[in-house]
C-alpha cells in the first residue's frame, strides 16, 4: 500500500517535468513593425511609455527598437519588435491590449511620430 503514494507522485512528477519541456519546446513569436519616423530620438522615447504601459498590464512581450545599419537602400530603417515565448502568450496579450483605454489611446498618439510602413507576425522554426 505504501508503494501507490510513492507511485503517485513519481508519475504527477514525471507529468510536469514532461509537460514543462513541451512549453519551452513552443516556438517564440515576433512581431515586426517597420516604421518611417522623422525624429526617431522622439519615437523612442514614445515607445519608452509604451514598455511601461505593457508592464502593467502584465504582457509577456518583450519590445526593442532596431535601425538598419546594413541594408542598402533601407539602411536607417526602423523596425520595432516584440517578441513572445509563445503564440499562446502573444494571444493572451491581445485582449488585455485592446481592453485598456490607456494603450489605446498612447498607439493612437504614435501616429503623430511615425507612419507604419509594415506589421507581421513570425513564429521561431
Amino acid at each position: 500500500m505504501k508503494t501507490k503514494p510513492a507511485l503517485m507522485i513519481l508519475a504527477v512528477t514525471l507529468f510536469l517535468a514532461t509537460s514543462t519541456l513541451v512549453t519551452a519546446a513552443e516556438p517564440a513569436v515576433l512581431r515586426v513593425v517597420v516604421v518611417k519616423a522623422d525624429d526617431v530620438n522622439a519615437y523612442v522615447q514614445q515607445l519608452e511609455q509604451g514598455r511601461a504601459l505593457l508592464k502593467r498590464l502584465g504582457s509577456a512581450g518583450t519590445v526593442r527598437a532596431w535601425r538598419a545599419r546594413f541594408a542598402g537602400p533601407d539602411t536607417g530603417t526602423v523596425v520595432v519588435s516584440v517578441e513572445y515565448p509563445n503564440m499562446a502568450a502573444f494571444a493572451a496579450d491581445e485582449p488585455k491590449i485592446a481592453g485598456s483605454a490607456e494603450y489605446q489611446t498612447w498607439l493612437k498618439g504614435l501616429d503623430k511620430v511615425r507612419k507604419v510602413v509594415s506589421d507581421s507576425l513570425y513564429q521561431e522554426l
